[in-house]
């Protein structure tokens, strides 16, 4: 896709800060530093995300991602990562071509919140409406 930033990285039109690359992936720094050592990781191949991929382009990503992840926790002596990965722009996507964030956690204050709200439904509602994958 000619007008997609990632794709515009990954064939090297655009410069970026690499950490690991392979025929299928490419990890890079991201460039609004959520914590020291934010990445992103995306497949070499333009999907716009992970409710367009095939199995097998998700298990190639996402097969990734245990190395990369262990990799930088390594080397940068975090205490933890947060995998995120957003699909379409209600959840938060903003490049429309799959990526998965790491970022790295170093402590409780070190300006990433991952949050959730708890909301009371019909769990057995809501898994009978689910229960037909």
């Amino acid at each position: 896709m000619t007008d997609c930033i990632f794709c515009k990285i990954i064939s090297g039109d655009i410069p970026s800060y690499q950490v690991y690359e392979d025929d299928d992936v490419l990890a890079f720094l991201d460039i609004t530093q959520t914590t020291k050592g934010h990445t992103l990781v995306v497949p070499k191949k333009h999907i716009r995300n992970v409710l367009e991929m095939s199995a097998e382009d998700a298990a190639t990503l996402f097969s990734k991602i245990p190395h990369i992840a262990s990799h930088i926790t390594q080397r940068l002596s975090a205490s933890g990562m947060n995998i995120l990965q957003n699909n379409e722009m209600i959840a938060g996507q903003t490049v429309f071509h799959a990526h998965v964030h790491l970022i790295p956690r170093y402590s409780k204050d070190d300006g990433f919140k991952a949050s959730f709200t708890e909301h009371d439904l019909d769990l057995k509602a809501l898994q009978d409406t689910l229960t037909t994958l």
